[in-house]
């Protein structure tokens, strides 16, 4: 029967619903270190301590240059002064006119030789700021346990490693110099005003307390404005970056145009935010502007009249209202530094909530070294729910595994088959019982000495840019070229990396698109076995290579597993029969646990399993 017309629009309104809520995700709440101090804002400056030297000499160059800045008004009273003075000698007022040009156009060259570095050297302080924030970021990421990943995306995290950290290096570079620098122009300026003319002073003084309450008034508007915005660049870029990484899953199934109103509803958002900000900001210039106006009248005002009673000369009024215009200049930058202050905060924050972000995985302070291990592997009573979720996927599994035994993992989709050999190595903690490896509780030993004794191949091959060798050498960097070799020789990838023009420096390009999925799998099992472990993971290494393939690789895997511990989760039935012990499991629970021989007469959940799911498996093999 053809689709109606309500079938289209239903369709379309279903596509709008989820539109709208992968360009509008919720917000996943942080699990964040209790003990994390507050103030992000205030902790990214604490940053400038790594940046001593250099920002103690942006710092005093910006004093130099302000007090060179302060120093020509009080020439131009001078000058003035003196050529009043001078009557009709020209020849006195010429040389007084040739001094006080000297001295301004040598207080210009200062302050221009001091302004560059002062410039000069706030970059490099923002700079290196930047450096140490993505490089806290990264490594933060890195230590982060699975659960964190679960709850956030590629893209928001991307976000706050460059965007974020830009903004904040922006306002170091600019706003934090133009706020000091409008402090000691504000502050140098009031002083010498309150010694040329008091009165008129006091007359300015009153808009000052009244352009800070708009600044602040502004600030506090504005800062969750720029939170927004950030939140809305991020989920731009993360249908960017998905989009990016399926680009053949999206071509094969034609939904170019509906991945084109995604990123254009993503982008009208952010920029109907950013108009939102730009609408605050337009009304704040010409409110400071207005405020520096009114000013301006008041001292030309008053000041008319004390020049007309005989109280203030020509020259001191030329040098109020020079130092005048260094009062409501800083005013001006303030504006400008508001901006970039109300966006750095609001990405501060974003910031810290990565680098206080508390890991799901965290070594005990009394852990101690996993001495080499034998492979003895023992599930006690293990019980397992994924971070944020009431319902376990593992309900109080118990078995143990000797040295040496390969164990098979069967069941259902959803079974908890691959939560379990995520226990094994830590990526995940128990949520009751315990996984011991030799007798170790792992969660009493050190990470990096845990997971360097186990080989891992997980169902979904990951591999990096660069060449085949970095590839499979990525967990022994000082491996030779020979162990690299049999590594690759044992997991049957040696003979098609030869064929490639370039042999083993053949570069596989971003997540080894260049290469097929059988061939990144095999790489990922040579990636493995080269680090010669004790312990085994195999997450359906076989999954994506032929049957002729497989043969290959499952006979090296059977002479490498020898002596060696191995899980292996398995669609085919080869692996299953091999297997010293088979796991059954049912809805997180263990159905069954025993040779493929015992379960076909005693496990009624394996015999289905194997007839429906794996002994299929034997008929092409056998045409």
């Amino acid at each position: 029967m053809g689709s109606t017309w309500q079938d289209h629009v239903d369709k379309d309104a279903a596509e709008e619903m989820t539109l709208q809520a992968q360009v509008n995700p919720t917000v996943q709440r942080q699990s964040r270190d209790p003990n994390a101090p507050r103030g992000g804002l205030l902790r990214a400056i604490r940053y400038l301590g790594n940046q001593r030297r250099s920002a103690l000499i942006a710092y005093g160059a910006l004093v130099v240059a302000t007090l060179a800045q302060l120093a020509v008004p009080q020439v131009v009273q001078n000058m003035i002064e003196a050529v009043t003075r001078a009557g009709g000698n020209l020849a006195v007022a010429e040389q007084v006119l040739i001094n006080g040009a000297g001295l301004i156009l040598l207080f210009a060259v200062l302050r221009g030789v001091f302004s560059f570095l002062q410039a000069f050297m706030s970059e490099s302080t923002s700079q290196g700021l930047a450096f140490d924030l993505r490089n806290a970021i990264f490594a933060k990421i890195q230590r982060l346990s699975f659960s964190y990943y679960d709850q956030n995306q590629t893209g928001q995290l991307m976000v706050r490693a460059t965007d974020d950290v830009e903004r904040l290096r922006t306002f170091i570079a600019q706003g934090l110099i133009l706020a000091a620098q409008s402090f000691l122009l504000l502050s140098g300026a009031l002083v010498v005003l309150a010694f040329t003319n008091l009165q008129l002073t006091l007359i300015v003084l009153p808009l000052l307390p009244i352009a800070l309450v708009i600044f602040v008034a502004f600030g506090r508007i504005s800062q969750p404005l720029f939170a927004l915005v950030q939140q809305k660049l991020s989920a731009l870029n993360t249908i960017l970056q998905e989009n990016l990484a399926g680009i053949k899953v999206v071509k094969a199934f034609a939904r170019e145009p509906y991945e084109e109103r995604r990123f254009d509803m993503a982008a009208t958002e952010l920029m109907a935010q950013q108009l939102r900000v730009s609408r605050v900001f337009s009304f704040l210039f010409p409110v400071v502007f207005l405020v520096a106006q009114i000013g301006q009248a008041a001292v030309l005002y008053f000041g008319g009249q004390q020049i007309l009673g005989g109280t203030l000369s020509l020259g001191e009024y030329q040098k109020f209202s020079l130092y005048l215009i260094y009062v409501f200049l800083p005013l001006g930058q303030l504006g400008f530094v508001i901006a970039l202050l109300a966006q750095a905060a609001a990405s501060a924050t974003r910031i810290f909530e990565v680098l206080d972000a508390r890991s799901e995985i965290v070594e005990r302070p009394d852990a101690h070294e996993l001495p080499p291990i034998n492979g003895r592997v023992e599930f006690r009573a293990v019980s397992f729910r994924y971070f944020g979720s009431s319902e376990p996927v593992l309900q109080a599994v118990s078995f143990v595994v000797e040295p040496g035994q390969t164990v098979a993992l069967l069941g259902a989709t959803g079974s908890g088959k691959t939560s379990i050999i995520s226990l094994i190595p830590r990526f995940y903690d128990v949520s009751e019982g315990a996984v011991l490896i030799d007798g170790h509780d792992v969660r009493d030993v050190t990470i990096d000495s845990l997971r360097s004794q186990i080989g891992i191949v997980l169902q979904e091959t990951n591999l990096f840019s660069g060449t085949i060798r970095d590839n499979i050498a990525f967990g022994r960097p000082e491996a030779t070229d020979d162990e690299v070799i049999a590594a690759a020789r044992a997991a049957a990838a040696h003979n098609f990396i030869m064929s490639f023009p370039d042999g083993y420096a053949t570069r596989v390009g971003e997540r080894g698109v260049t290469l097929s999925g059988g061939q990144r799998q095999r790489i990922a099992i040579a990636r493995a076995l080269l680090l010669n472990p004790r312990l085994l993971i195999l997450d359906d290494s076989t999954s994506s290579v032929d049957l002729q393939t497989e043969q290959r690789i499952q006979q090296a895997l059977d002479q490498l597993m020898h002596g060696r511990t191995s899980f292996v989760i398995a669609q085919r039935i080869s692996t299953v029969l091999n297997a010293d012990q088979i796991l059954v499991l049912d809805g997180g629970r263990m159905a069954a646990r025993g040779t493929h021989a015992e379960l076909m007469e005693t496990s009624p959940i394996y015999a289905e399993i194997y007839h429906s799911q794996l002994v299929d498996d034997m008929k092409p093999a056998a045409a």
